[in-house]
Parts: structure tokens; C-alpha cells; sequence
């Protein structure tokens, strides 16, 4: 009996090994333009956009003066890797550096879900949940800073300083990785944290001018033509509303009478998903150490649906978060993840694919955007509440009873660390 269950282990890690294979295979033909993906070429972010910055960061400073630069210093680290090959051009080498930071997830993800009462959902999603988005995920380098996230909460619970650590450098890298210590329990990851972010941001601010100069460009961005504040806007455009789509800040975003009131809506709406999981770390009592990604994936998943920008990259981060959580077979974030999954399928036909008919407010587009927001919208708000009602104390918990009984014990040591 033994035997067949190693035999069929290895059936069924070598079919998911095949299936990252030759799926990645493809994105790679992709971005190598081996084969030419429907719609406008997403690889010209790393052979132009990143070139160019790799240009200015490898004199000494940030560039300051692009607009078009949003992101925290650290992002530098990835967007200078590319010289960490030198044989290679600079686009192929950013490619290859992807694809090495999808395995990277592919492994973290099947080391935590080998290990005994785990569940093989998690990595199955990240195999299958990437290639839906098409080689926009090998065109940017938000799947580098998600293979640091999810090493962060594969430390965890375990390894609380090294968790803290990984995302200080993360947060350095992307900004939303500090959502992954909204379930985090242990003060030496919260202070590692702090104490890695602040380094890193000392050294950058000394080292090189310029390096926090992404936070006046990320303040003045409007409603980004794919987020879902933009859907209102959509529809009164249709409605004979005389705004319209400019390239601004690197992105599309709409212009015109009322648009920063949606704007406003958009921000408010993160003040209240904020205020909602400070009620919830207040107000939970269980903590088991599936509650580290489960929380994380539920703040990045509402503070994804409130923001006032949603590129097609952001679903990688919840790809990976996702499987994270379903690493556990006791996880609540079944549904939630299978929703984003079903996003992440609309995701790629609206971009690239279709994505003129988005920018045109076209009835398509617009239909496109209602069914891949409203996916989200639906996954966040299940996240929350599957999260509320598996550690709120008086609720009753969704796992199985097994799994409640080995939560018990684990909220208990919890608590003790927290006293």
C-alpha cells in the first residue's frame, strides 16, 4: 500500500513538473517573439522602459525626473540583475532572470507543500494560474518580488526574523509586500522588518540621489484605465461623458470633469478596507500559522480592488499569494483563489488581447472589465469573510474539526508569544 501511494506521488509530482515545463516553454517562445502573442507587445517595458533605467541607475542615481518612475529603490536591484549576465542582451537576460524566479516560487511552493498534512493545490495553482496571464508576467519584474514574498511567508511562522527580513526587502522592491505582516503574530518579524526596510531605505537615500522621488510621481496618478473606479467612467463615457484616455505616468488613465472624484471614492475605499483589517487584528483570537497568508492574501486582494490602478501584473501577486495559502489543506482561501484564477483568465484577453477595446470604452472592453473586476471585487470580499469568521473568536471555524483541534493548540502558543 505504501509503495502504490510513492508511486502515485511521483505520478503526480512528475505531471505537474511536465505541466510547469511546457508551459513555461511557451511563455518563453513568447517573449522570445518565437511566436507572436495576439495584441501590442508587452516585452517593450523591459527593452525599452527597464533598458533605459538600467542606463541611468548604472551611472549612480535614480530617474528622478521620469514620471514614469513609481517605485521604491530596491526596485533597482531587479532591474539592474540583467547585468548579472553579460552574455545576454538586456532584454533576454531579464527574461531569463523571470523565468528563474517562477521556478524559484515552483520550488518554495512544492518544499511547503511536500511536508506532511499539506495539500499539492498550491503549487498546482501557480503552475496553472501564470501562463493565463501570458508573457506579461515574464515582461515585468513583479514575479521577482513576488518569489520574495512568498519566501517571506514559507519562513513564516517558523522563522519569524527571517520572514521580517524578506519583507522589508520586498516592501523596498514593490511597496504592497508590508500587507504580508497583517497575520503576523510575532514582534521579531515585525521588527526585522522595520529595521531591514529602514537599512536598505538609508543606504539607497545616501548611496544614490533621487531615491524616494517614485512617491510625488505615485501621489499626482490618476484612475488607471483598468482599475475598477474606471468602470463608472467607462459607462459615462458611453453616456456621451466628454473625458478621455491619455497616456500618463507610465499607464492609461482617464481624464476629465469628476475624474479625480472617483479618484477620491478610490481612496476612500482603501481608507475603509484599512480601518476593516485593524477591526479584524483587533478583534481575532485564533491565530494558526495558516492565518500568516491567509491574511496577507485577503489585505492584498482589498487593497488591490481599491486602488485607484490594477495592471495586469497585480495577478501575479495573487497568484502566488493564493498559493501560498493552499499549501494547507485545513485553508479557507479555496474559493477566493479559484476566483482570481477565473480572473486571471479574463486578465489576459482584456490585455493584451483586446486591449484597444478597453482604451475605447467599447461595449467588449467594457464587458471585459465588469467581468474581470467583478471576479476580484468577489474574491476580496469572500477572503474577508472566510478570514473574519476562521479566527474571530465566537465564530466557528470553517476547517475541517481535525484541523480546529491543531489551530486550538497553535492559537495558544500564539498568544503566549504575544504576551
Amino acid at each position: 500500500m505504501c509503495a502504490m501511494d510513492t508511486t502515485a506521488a511521483r505520478r503526480h509530482l512528475t505531471c505537474l513538473l511536465t505541466t510547469w515545463g511546457v508551459t513555461r516553454l511557451a511563455l518563453l517562445l513568447f517573449v522570445f517573439k518565437v511566436f507572436v502573442f495576439p495584441g501590442p507587445d508587452v516585452t517593450t517595458d523591459v527593452s525599452v522602459t527597464y533598458r533605459g533605467w538600467y542606463e541611468v541607475l548604472g551611472t549612480g542615481v535614480f530617474p528622478a525626473s521620469d514620471v514614469t518612475w513609481q517605485y521604491p529603490p530596491a526596485a533597482a536591484l531587479a532591474l539592474l540583475s540583467p547585468g548579472l549576465l553579460p552574455f545576454l542582451d538586456y532584454a533576454s537576460a531579464f527574461f531569463v532572470l523571470a523565468f528563474l524566479a517562477d521556478l524559484a516560487v515552483l520550488t518554495l511552493l512544492l518544499n511547503t507543500a511536500l511536508r506532511p498534512g499539506r495539500s499539492a493545490r498550491g503549487p498546482w495553482l501557480w503552475v496553472a494560474g501564470v501562463p493565463l496571464l501570458g508573457p506579461t508576467v515574464y515582461s515585468r519584474y513583479d514575479v521577482m518580488v513576488t518569489a520574495v514574498a512568498v519566501a517571506a511567508l514559507v519562513a513564516g511562522v517558523r522563522h519569524p526574523r527571517v520572514m521580517g527580513a524578506l519583507t522589508g526587502l520586498a516592501v523596498l522592491m514593490k511597496v504592497w509586500p508590508v500587507l504580508l505582516l497583517a497575520g503576523a503574530v510575532r514582534r521579531r518579524a515585525w521588527t526585522a522588518a522595520v529595521v531591514t526596510a529602514g537599512a536598505l531605505a538609508a543606504l539607497f537615500a545616501l548611496a544614490a540621489p533621487g531615491a524616494f522621488a517614485f512617491l510625488t510621481f505615485q501621489r499626482d496618478r490618476g484612475t488607471e484605465v483598468e482599475s475598477v473606479g474606471a468602470l463608472a467612467l467607462h459607462v459615462a463615457r458611453r453616456a456621451g461623458w466628454p473625458g478621455e484616455v491619455l497616456l500618463r505616468y507610465g499607464s492609461l488613465e482617464f481624464t476629465g470633469p469628476h475624474v479625480e472624484v472617483v479618484g477620491d471614492v478610490a481612496l476612500g475605499l482603501t481608507a475603509v478596507a484599512f480601518g476593516w483589517l485593524l477591526l479584524w487584528r483587533l478583534t481575532a483570537g485564533r491565530f494558526t500559522a495558516r492565518t500568516l497568508p491567509e491574511a496577507a492574501f485577503t489585505a492584498v486582494l482589498l487593497f488591490t480592488v481599491t486602488s485607484r490602478v490594477i495592471s495586469p501584473q497585480y495577478l501575479v501577486w495573487l497568484i502566488g499569494l493564493a498559493a501560498v495559502c493552499l499549501c494547507r489543506r485545513s485553508g479557507v482561501m479555496g474559493l477566493p483563489a479559484v476566483l482570481v484564477l477565473a480572473a486571471s483568465c479574463v486578465t489576459v484577453v482584456e490585455f493584451p488581447v483586446r486591449f484597444a477595446d478597453v482604451v475605447a470604452s467599447s461595449t467588449l472592453g467594457v464587458s471585459l472589465m465588469f467581468l474581470r473586476n467583478g471576479l476580484l471585487v468577489a474574491a476580496a470580499l469572500t477572503a474577508a469573510v472566510r478570514l473574519w469568521r476562521s479566527t474571530v473568536r465566537g465564530r466557528t471555524p470553517l476547517a475541517s474539526p481535525g484541523a480546529a483541534a491543531h489551530g486550538g493548540r497553535t492559537a495558544h502558543s500564539a498568544s503566549r508569544v504575544l504576551r
